[in-house]
This record gives C-alpha cells, sequence and structure tokens, in this order.
C-alpha cells in the first residue's frame, strides 16, 4: 500500500508536466501531522498547518494551550523517542515537524530513519550529523571556514587550556565574545567589555562549570560590529528556498540592555535589508552553506537559521541554528501565503525547486509577553486574561498552559503578540494596543521593539 508521501511522490514524478492534474491529485492526499514542541514557535507551525486542506488531523506534543484549540495536543517530552513512536504508529501519522533543536541533536530524524516501522515518516528537521551545526559552535566555526564562509575569527578553549585562553583573550580588543560550545537554551553567550572581567568569565564557564555541560568547551571570537538579521532557508537536501529576513530582539531590558533571553520580540522584514544586500547573503552565505551540506554530507531536509551581522555593507555569519529561530518564526511565517503543507511535502520529497514561494507583502511584528523576573527566576501559574478579546493580532501563545479551563504561565516567555501592518511601525503599534487588552500577574514586555530601525 502505498503511503501519502509515496503517493505524492509518484504525483509528481509522473505529471510534471500537467500541473493541473498534480494539483487536482493532491488535494486529495491529507496526512496526519505531529508537531514536536511546546512553544511559541510550535503554536505557529500548527496555526499554519491547520489551515491547510492538506492536513487532516495535527498533533502536538506536548504543546500548549494555544495549540490545544486547533489540535490535539499529546503530553510527551520531545526526546523521549520512544514514547514519540507510540505515538506516530498509533495514529498513522506521515510527517513530523521538528520545533525545537534537542530533539535534531539528539538525532530524532535517525531514530526514524532507522526503525522499520517509522522510516516511511517525513521528518521535516536534520539529521544528527547535520544538526551539530548547531549542537556544537565550534563544529559550526570549522563548517563556516572550511567552505569560505565570512564570519568573524576564533578559537576554542577546554579547562585545560584556560591559560592559552587567556592570552588568546589578550590578543582581541573589547569587546570579548564567549560562546559555550554546547546547547544552553540560547543563553550560554557572554559579551563583556573588560579584559579581567573576560578571564573571569573564561574561569567560571569552563572551570566552575558555569554552564554544565554546554560550557566544557567555550569559542572565544572576535567581536563584530553591526546590526543583527536572521535569515531562514528551506532545504530539501538539495534544493533551497529563502524566506524572508526578520529581527529578534535578544536582551531583556529597553534599548538592548539588560541579560539576554531567548527573544524579546522581532520585525519581519529588515527594512535595512536592501534587495543588494540580500544578494549577497545568497551568494555569499546561502550558496555555499547549502553546498557544503553536499560536499560534506550532512543530510539536510529542514529549517536552516542562519544568525547574521551587517558590519558596514557585508554579511557575516554569527551562528547556525538547525531549526526555525523564536521568536522570528511568529513574524516570518504569517507573512507567507503558500500552504504550508504544500512545502513541508516538497521538503520532504526533494521537489522544493517546484514550490514558487509568495510572500505577505505587509510587515509583520511581535513582542514578547514574559512572566516577571525573567530571564532569572519567575513564578508560574498565573491566570492570563483578555486573550480572547484581541481582535488585530494573533496571539501565539508559548509559555502557557489549559489549567480547569483557565489560560495560565508555564514558562518565562508566555505569549507573542503578532500584527500586520502596510510599515512595521503600523504592526508595531497594533501589537502594542492588543497587549493593552492582555493581563497577567508580573506581566512585562519591551516598549520599544524596532527602536533601531
Amino acid at each position: 500500500m502505498l503511503t501519502a508521501k509515496t503517493t505524492y511522490f509518484c504525483i509528481r514524478k509522473t505529471h510534471l508536466s500537467c500541473h493541473s492534474h498534480v494539483n487536482e491529485s493532491l488535494k486529495n492526499i491529507k496526512m496526519n501531522i505531529l508537531i514536536l514542541g511546546s512553544g511559541g514557535r510550535e503554536h505557529t507551525f500548527a496555526w499554519k498547518i491547520a489551515q491547510s486542506s492538506l492536513c487532516k488531523k495535527l498533533f502536538v506534543a506536548p504543546g500548549n494551550s494555544g495549540t490545544a484549540k486547533i489540535a490535539t495536543n499529546v503530553n510527551i517530552g520531545v526526546t523521549d523517542f520512544e514514547a514519540i513512536k507510540t505515538l506516530v504508529v498509533d495514529n498513522h501519522i506521515d510527517m513530523v515537524v521538528v520545533g525545537p533543536e534537542d530533539p535534531l541533536v539528539q538525532g530524532v530524524h535517525d531514530f526514524f530513519l532507522n526503525d522499520e516501522a517509522l522510516k516511511h515518516v517525513s521528518v521535516i528537521g536534520p539529521q544528527k550529523a547535520a544538526a551539530e551545526l548547531e549542537g556544537s559552535k565550534e563544529f559550526a566555526k570549522e563548517f563556516l571556514y572550511r567552505h569560505n564562509i565570512p564570519t568573524a575569527a576564533y578559537e576554542s578553549f577546554t579547562k585545560e587550556t584556560v591559560e592559552k585562553g587567556y592570552a588568546f583573550l589578550e590578543t582581541l580588543n573589547a569587546p570579548y565574545v564567549l560562546k559555550a560550545d554546547g546547547l544552553a537554551a540560547g543563553k550560554g553567550v557572554v559579551i563583556l567589555n573588560d579584559l579581567d572581567e573576560a578571564k573571569a568569565e573564561l574561569k567560571s564557564m569552563l572551570v566552575d562549570a558555569k554552564f554544565g555541560d554546554a560550557s566544557t568547551k567555550v569559542v572565544i571570537e572576535e567581536f563584530l560590529d553591526g546590526i543583527e538579521l536572521s535569515c531562514f532557508v528551506l532545504s530539501d537536501g538539495e534544493n533551497y528556498k529563502i524566506l524572508p529576513t526578520a529581527k529578534d530582539y535578544k536582551r531583556i531590558g529597553e534599548g538592548d540592555t539588560g541579560l539576554n533571553t531567548g527573544g524579546m520580540g522581532a520585525v519581519s522584514p529588515v527594512p535595512f535589508a536592501t534587495d543588494e544586500f540580500l544578494s549577497k547573503i545568497e551568494e555569499r552565505i546561502v550558496k555555499p552553506t547549502i553546498n557544503g551540506f553536499k560536499k560534506d554530507n550532512l543530510p539536510y531536509v529542514g529549517f536552516v537559521f542562519i544568525g547574521l551581522i551587517k558590519v558596514g555593507d557585508d554579511p557575516k555569519v554569527i551562528e547556525y541554528n538547525v531549526r526555525m529561530g523564536d521568536p522570528e518564526t511568529e513574524v516570518v511565517l504569517p507573512r507567507l501565503k503558500n500552504d504550508f503543507v504544500e512545502i513541508l511535502q516538497a521538503m520532504a520529497n526533494g521537489t522544493l525547486d517546484s514550490i514558487n514561494i509568495e510572500i505577505d507583502e505587509r510587515a509583520a511584528t511581535t513582542i514578547m509577553l514574559v512572566s516577571g523576573g525573567y530571564p532569572e527566576a519567575y513564578e508560574k501559574g498565573k491566570e492570563i486574561t483578555g486573550v480572547d478579546t484581541i481582535e488585530d493580532s494573533i496571539p501565539f501563545h508559548a509559555g502557557a498552559q489549559l489549567q480547569d479551563g483557565k489560560i495560565v504561565t508555564s514558562g518565562g516567555r508566555v505569549m507573542a503578540i503578532t500584527s500586520y501592518g502596510d510599515t512595521y511601525q503600523e504592526a508595531i503599534k497594533k501589537s502594542y494596543q492588543s497587549i493593552d487588552k492582555l493581563n497577567f500577574d508580573k506581566m512585562n514586555y519591551r516598549k520599544d521593539i524596532g527602536f533601531d530601525l
């Protein structure tokens, strides 16, 4: 018996000359889809997939209060592969879309490929070897150097070579950038202006294991002065498509001050990313990245997040992530006019080149509501009111869960309020107006998203 995936593949291959036939046949192929994750990114995925006529049943594991309204939440962890297998087999799931990085770095895609009962299921997310691009800062740097992709100079150190690390810091000009090599949930990067402080921080990361296993190795790199932006690329292993650019705001405080967070808001498109600049990104960074995957034999079906910085008129790579960014997903996906499931199918089947990406010309912005105290200690279980009164924005739930019929906070970043506008200023204004209707105890957000554009 042909699975949905194989049928689609056959249709594509046999009727490429007759598009109307393709589309007609496609209408009948509906898929059961599972999204892994529980944040704002996953709610956005679910929101977009639920709009597709190609989606029959949608599951999210573990999901949140937002996904509960449009899909079936299943309370299992994103790295509990055996439980995921049972869910997939029992519910005849055809496709798994992986939201966060942990399951990818731990090899969820490989787990599916190596299991007889699962290997027919499409997994959107790279295999383990390629996920190292996010799993190890050093691996990413070596990849960038090997394929001549512009990035900052760097060296990496362990607790055995901490003295050499001190000496390397002395060769650099302030500010000093220290990155924990492993996954530290977006918080493993420290930027310091004082040399002695930088040395003390290096010791704290390596010797005192400040970030646990994530900082057994630390990458020190030169500071690049410029403005950051995020570029998102879809890959089917052979072909690629570029999604709109976005910019996120990492720090907790106004004017980009205070501690780093998972992201306090985002805008798309990025006004300074001119056509000329975008073509530099494609030629110097995207193409060599996709070709690098092939040369290095890194199987990559999924999203490539390229964290960039504009230095003068040139783009340089700060980092790779092997999934969509958060909160950037909340502004990039709402601008995608295509049927998202059709794109995901094309990624899984290696036919991405046949897709024409259509983008909504309007700007989109999102403002992140966070728990009081975040990114440090915060309380959970606060009731969120007013969500149903929002009309001009889309509230994407993140750290929020249903409890006794109420929506309550369950994480640091609680909700992303996304709006459209003819300009990003107009969209931002709408988001702030919608926020006025929302409330939970100690609710915090930045009031200056887009201030620097």
